[in-house]
């Protein structure tokens, strides 16, 4: 019997997600929305897809809640999208409302189910895979810096996920030789700002709409670790109890996925200033929580 996930939102994020899960045969996926007809449309699409990609999971597009029943995971990419010159924290009231509703519908039918919100601004209120998206964002700034294989690069983005997310050059590497012996401060300090508006510059480009293949396939990523028990260790946004010295607070920290979901919480050494910075982060955290009054 084949896992089960659910994707709530069939819009760019949530159908390309869908796409990436089921050319990967990590499950037998449900795309759920409010509009008639839209993924029960994207869905039938790509479950004609499947005997082209030589892939046997099933895709089943829908309105009905009752038909995630049982899902294993369920990821959260409902919302509303960020324009040009809105933050991801003028979208907090409205996302809230809407994520209230569907968390409410979703662990009606499948209680047990791991979340996975994509939706923001996903670290004021769930675990959310910001971290991941962020990371790759990173690690893609500095393969074309170097013109070296995205393969070779790894990187670390704390933090939430925003102007105060915190980039760890120290702990970003290329095979292992760490950024800060391959390029120099002005030019690391100009990556970790782009990383930093990375969504903003897609938007910009856009003009309507944003990001939805990296953030769909960093969402994917997230699942497979966790569907294939793979203790994978990731950036997420995950309520910490004291670490860090961060308490009650969903904070993107280092983790491993495995089949219980955050099995782990990752403590790394960071210098004074990397503290103060993800100190300053929780605390944005802790002011869009304040906002929303949970």
């Amino acid at each position: 019997m084949r896992n089960k996930v659910s994707i709530v939102g069939s819009g760019n994020v949530g159908a390309t997600a869908a796409h990436w899960m089921a050319a990967k045969e990590l499950a037998d996926i449900v795309l759920i929305d409010i509009i008639d007809g839209v993924p029960q449309g994207k869905g039938l699409d790509l479950l004609e897809a499947m005997p082209i990609e030589k892939r046997d999971s099933y895709v089943l597009g829908t309105q009905d809640y009752a038909d995630t029943a049982n899902s294993d995971i369920v990821v959260i990419t409902a919302g509303v999208p960020r324009k040009p010159g809105m933050s991801r924290d003028d979208l907090l009231n409205i996302n809230h409302k809407i994520m209230s509703d569907v968390v409410s519908k979703v662990v009606k039918y499948s209680p047990n189910c791991i979340l996975i919100v994509v939706s923001n601004p996903l670290d004021a209120r769930v675990i959310g895979m910001a971290g991941v998206l962020d990371s790759a964002r990173f690690r893609a700034f500095i393969a074309l810096e170097l013109k070296v294989s995205v393969e070779n690069v790894t990187a670390f983005v704390l933090g939430g996920h925003g102007d105060t997310m915190v980039p760890l050059p120290r702990y970003s590497t290329v095979a292992g030789i760490p950024i800060t012996e391959l390029m120099d401060a002005a030019t690391i300090e100009r990556l970790v700002q782009r990383t930093r508006d990375g969504g903003a510059e897609i938007v910009k480009y856009l003009k309507t709409g944003s990001a939805f293949y990296a953030p769909s396939a960093a969402v994917t990523e997230m699942v497979e670790a966790i569907l294939k028990d793979k203790k994978k260790i990731l950036p997420c946004a995950a309520y910490l109890e004291g670490e860090y010295g961060i308490k009650g607070l969903f904070v993107g920290v280092p983790v491993k996925l495995g089949a219980k979901g955050i099995e782990q919480i990752i403590e790394i050494k960071l210098t004074p200033g990397e503290k103060a910075a993800l100190e300053k982060s929780a605390g944005a955290v802790k002011e869009l929580i304040a906002v929303i009054g949970v």
